[in-house]
């Protein structure tokens, strides 16, 4: 068993998770050990229905679990109180973003983080303007969410988390729906924050540049893996037969 750092922000201790009867009754994670400390950042990947975002949503309480349990700062998190101290703290940003926008207006779902924070309503207003002018969608403020393209819904789900100023972030597959241009402004945006992550995404490339760690779920339990082994990168362009190296 891998022991969690003493200063993680969250450890997962032996943990379980299976679907109900009425759902399968499959069971997806077993004896499972995984924590984040300060200043990790951790790529995890792997094949569709391997546990990834179930992993997160046990984290996050929003799964419940069949064995083990769940420490934020060393203490086990027992009850809803508890996993709402630690989603205040660990910002998860869904697959999809039609599950995390609720409100009419941008500026309103990004202020609503704040607001839930115990901010008056014109620091929250503030908060969330900074924020949205961090990733450059300021213009974005009054737009209706419902009218946005899937790569802006996701960025304002990114920046209604942001917003909350977390300890940490869990990042389920960030940048579907995102144009190029869209993917390179997050990468940089992540690389630039100093704060705790676990990402997962098949764009094995984005997970490089954001991740100094690599895991995937083997047999329902966490396998970490070296980046140069971890996959195999086949590509073709001019002068590729001869030796070079890649940036």
């Amino acid at each position: 068993m891998e022991q969690p750092s003493a200063d993680a922000i969250f450890a997962l201790e032996g943990i379980a998770f299976a679907y109900p009867a009425a759902q399968g009754g499959c069971e997806v994670l077993r004896e499972l050990d995984f924590s984040l400390a300060p200043g990790q950042r951790i790529g995890l990947y792997g094949p569709n229905g391997s546990g990834k975002t179930t992993l997160l949503r046990c984290i996050t309480g929003l799964c419940r679990l069949s064995a083990g349990k769940v420490l934020f700062h060393g203490v086990p998190v027992e009850d809803e109180e508890g996993f709402h101290r630690l989603r205040c703290a660990v910002g998860y940003v869904l697959q999809s973003a039609d599950d995390q926008l609720f409100f009419p207006t941008v500026l309103e779902d990004v202020a609503f983080g704040p607001l839930n924070l115990g901010m008056g309503a014109d620091e929250a207003r503030d908060c969330a303007l900074d924020t949205l002018r961090s990733l450059g969608m300021e213009s974005f403020a009054d737009r209706l969410t419902h009218r946005l393209s899937g790569g802006e819904k996701k960025m304002a789900s990114l920046a209604a988390v942001l917003a909350m100023k977390p300890e940490a972030l869990l990042l389920d597959e960030p940048t579907g729906g995102l144009d190029m241009a869209s993917q390179d402004r997050l990468c940089e945006l992540l690389k630039s924050l100093d704060v705790a992550r676990v990402t997962i995404s098949h764009d094995w490339d984005f997970l490089a540049e954001v991740s100094d760690a690599f895991c995937t779920i083997q047999d329902k339990a966490i396998s970490w893996t070296s980046p140069l082994t971890s996959h195999t990168h086949r590509h073709a362009h001019p002068g590729g037969g001869s030796p070079h190296s890649h940036g």
